[in-house]
């Protein structure tokens, strides 16, 4: 048996389509923004005052200026590619279902977790409050087991704080645990 259903997608013609007519405009206007922001990097590094550090070598100019120069380097062969034909492949894999209602109740909760967590910042600590905002946004995205939550958010909170403290050296705010700490 074979299958005599009509193809309604189009997929050949519309890909048929994007080849004889360059590329599409879309992607040319991404490959745009990439080499705007690549320009951007390289005009505002230009203009950063030079710094001589014994400690730091290369200066505060070496990133941007590379991230700007890769950038540049980006958009350009992402025009070629475009120009010769290149398509990306669609997304088949994704689970989404694209017809259903956003979920308010999940994103006002968050809302109001970050809202809190950050008014709790300074005078409970980043341990505490850090704690109240992980297991609240699990529990707001679906986790019932609260007190897993807790020990969770509360094992991400402390090493987070040590992280910071130690391996960067930024304090972050101990609130009623300072001292103990």
């Amino acid at each position: 048996m074979t299958d005599t259903t009509p193809d309604r997608t189009h997929t050949d013609t519309a890909a048929q389509d994007v080849e004889t007519q360059g590329g599409d405009r879309a992607q040319y206007g991404m490959c745009a923004a990439l080499a705007g922001l690549g320009i951007v990097l390289l005009v505002n590094s230009a203009q950063l005052a030079p710094v001589a550090s014994s400690n730091d070598s290369l200066g505060p100019k070496v990133i941007p200026t590379v991230l700007g120069i890769l950038l540049l380097i980006t958009s350009v062969l992402y025009a070629v590619d475009i120009r010769r034909g290149g398509v990306g492949a669609a997304d088949e894999g994704e689970d989404v279902d694209l017809g259903a209602k956003a979920d308010w109740k999940t994103v006002g909760l968050l809302v109001v977790i970050f809202a809190v967590s950050a008014a709790l910042m300074e005078p409970l600590g980043w341990v505490i409050a850090g704690t109240l905002l992980f297991s609240g946004s699990a529990y707001a995205l679906g986790n019932r087991h609260v007190i897993r939550g807790l020990l969770v958010g509360l094992a991400i909170s402390l090493g987070t704080f040590y992280a910071f403290a130690i391996g960067l050296g930024v304090n972050l705010p101990a609130g009623i645990l300072q001292g103990i700490l």
